[in-house]
């Protein structure tokens, strides 16, 4: 059977997220029927957390400067909003050239830094995609599954059916750890770079979600101030 990861548009680098996600309950198959999440497995497999915190301390001045030249470009872009409407136009970015240009030029330098550290994490990743259909060959044979599918290809589906877990369990025994140098003329399979940006996504997506938690955390644990007294 022929692995499928699911194509996801690129978030960006999620580049000092390492932390795996919160796992769910695991469960046994059911009845020849299973279903999983290729992408879910990469997310929390040790050796891709372990991978992505080594390229991160590798490329750790280089993320500080890629960081730092990002909030120059918002900084710039919120510049050229003259009417404050949340919007660019053309001609707000004609207006200022200057501004313009070195917003154009400081992209440019966070591409070029950031292409190594991408082509790291693409590494580490095409090295779990190699070896994923093996882990889930062997929990296949194992559960006596006879037909595995998305869980977005069910409309309902009872407790058990999930192996995500019994193959993330089966990929860290197989693959504790992984090479994070890619070797010389390394160029990612096309569905290496699907799965890298799928990846991308849910870690982004899962520090947001964890900002916006602690943010709210915060705000309830502000003590509250006192209505100012009427005189």
């Amino acid at each position: 059977m022929k692995t499928f990861f699911k194509p996801v548009l690129a978030a960006g680098l999620a580049l000092a997220v390492t932390a795996p996600l919160a796992a769910p309950a695991a469960h046994a198959q059911v009845a020849g029927i299973a279903t999983s999440t290729p992408e879910i497995v990469m997310v929390r497999a040790a050796a891709r957390i372990a991978g992505y915190a080594a390229i991160n301390t590798t490329y750790a001045t280089q993320i500080q400067q890629i960081s730092t030249l990002r909030q120059q470009i918002a900084t710039a872009t919120q510049s050229l909003d003259t009417n404050s409407d949340g919007q660019l136009t053309q001609a707000e970015v004609d207006a200022n050239p200057t501004v313009r240009d070195q917003i154009q030029a400081n992209q440019t330098t966070v591409d070029t830094l950031s292409a190594p550290i991408a082509l790291a994490q693409y590494y580490v990743i095409e090295q779990l995609i190699n070896d994923y259909g093996n882990a889930r060959t062997q929990v296949i044979q194992s559960k006596n599954i006879q037909i595995m599918l998305t869980p977005e290809a069910f409309q309902y589906a009872a407790d058990g059916v999930d192996v995500t877990d019994d193959i993330l369990a089966v990929v860290d025994q197989r693959l504790p750890q992984v090479a994070t140098t890619p070797p010389q003329g390394y160029r990612p399979r096309q569905n290496t770079v699907e799965t890298h940006q799928a990846v991308q996504q849910i870690i982004l997506a899962a520090a947001q979600r964890q900002a916006i938690q602690q943010a709210q955390q915060q705000q309830q644990a502000a003590p509250a101030q006192p209505a100012p007294s009427g005189r």
